[in-house]
């Protein structure tokens, strides 16, 4: 399956480039990784340019009003799509201050990292090494411990 990642912005700090890069070049031995970096000025206008990098691929809005999930259940989650025929799923990281409700609106899936208010770069961080965990869990390695 084809992860397309779509961020406001790219991690500025270099602890965050570094995970980054490391966790995206781990997934990629699983998954097709396309990484978008959109922007805007207002948060209409990244949301616009979110939904625009998305195109026809379901839309998977990390948001704080999503739903939380274990690895387990998002390996769960990420292998029944997957199964569903979802060749793409593209998932997305707003700005500073969050999606629009348009957008939440034509999203198939908001999830949220959990109830911590997170930095931006470290949210980016924090999602790609999710994939990754979820990736491994499903392929039975033992990176996850559980």
């Amino acid at each position: 399956m084809r992860l397309h990642l779509i961020t406001v912005g790219e991690p500025k700090l270099a602890y965050a480039r570094s995970g980054w890069d490391e966790y995206e070049k781990r997934l990629r031995r699983y998954h097709k990784v396309q990484v978008s970096r959109v922007s805007g000025k207002t948060q209409q206008a990244e949301s616009e340019a979110i939904l625009k990098a998305a195109g026809k691929s379901p839309l998977i809005l990390l948001d704080p009003r999503g739903k939380q999930f274990s690895s387990e259940k998002l390996s769960e989650y990420l292998d029944a799509e997957a199964l569903g025929g979802h060749g793409e799923l593209a998932f997305a990281i707003g700005g500073p201050d969050g999606h629009t409700d348009a957008l939440r609106g034509q999203a198939k899936l908001l999830w949220s990292l959990g109830e911590l208010t997170l930095p931006h770069d470290l949210a980016m961080l924090v999602l790609v090494e999710a994939l990754y965990r979820a990736a491994t869990i499903s392929a039975g390695e033992p990176y996850h411990r559980g």
